[in-house]
């Protein structure tokens, strides 16, 4: 069973930045794919970003690539996803996700946390 935390959430400028993290617990973080997801209000939850455990990156391309960055700390069992160039449209609540299975990104995670609000002012 693995348990995520996310946090660093929060009201933000459009154009300005934050720091998402997902702290897990357990001792096999390292081999877990993690993910990201947002749902904005109204919408269906959708695919942000996500790192394999031998850190392979995948992104949505249409929304956020080259604006978001994922990345991992093994030593601190957790997940980080930075956010430049935040868009009022990123307005969402960010979920992080972890999977133990093959390697699908957008797909296939076990274990979910409870999300952190991020609101994306214009």
């Amino acid at each position: 069973q693995v348990q995520l935390v996310e946090s660093g959430g929060g009201l933000v400028q459009a154009g300005g930045s934050l720091r998402l993290s997902c702290a897990a617990s357990g001792r096999t973080f390292s081999s877990y794919n993690m993910g990201w997801f947002r749902q904005a209000p109204g919408k269906e939850r959708e695919f942000v970003a996500a790192i394999s455990w031998n850190f392979v990156r995948s992104y949505d391309a249409d929304s956020v690539k080259g604006r978001f960055t994922i990345s991992r700390d093994n030593a601190k069992n957790t997940v980080y996803l930075q956010m430049n160039s935040l868009k009022p449209e990123d307005t969402a609540l960010y979920y992080c996700a972890a999977s133990s299975r093959i390697w699908d990104p957008q797909t296939k995670y076990d274990y979910w946390g409870q999300g952190t609000q991020v609101t994306v002012s214009s």
